[in-house]
């Protein structure tokens, strides 16, 4: 990981479509501004992290529905 220390109104650039610019910072919350093209999925981690987390327990709760179902159906 590569760790890099900016001050408010300096950026750092990402390949050549990708400026990441610190637009203040105060009492440990900085504020981020993100140039970058459209078509590039720009999330926050915690939200990524929570969808993942809702997929995987909407997985788990349909094998029990589907196990639920195949007891029904034996009998």
């Amino acid at each position: 990981m590569l760790v890099l220390t900016r001050k408010d109104g300096e950026s750092i650039q990402i390949g050549e479509d990708v400026e990441i610019k610190i637009i203040s910072s105060t009492k440990g919350v900085s504020k981020v501004a993100i140039k970058a093209p459209k078509s590039l999925m720009i999330l926050r981690k915690e939200l990524l992290n929570q969808i993942k987390d809702e997929n995987l327990h909407s997985i788990a709760s349909k094998s029990v529905k589907l196990d639920d179902l195949s007891k029904k159906i034996k009998k």
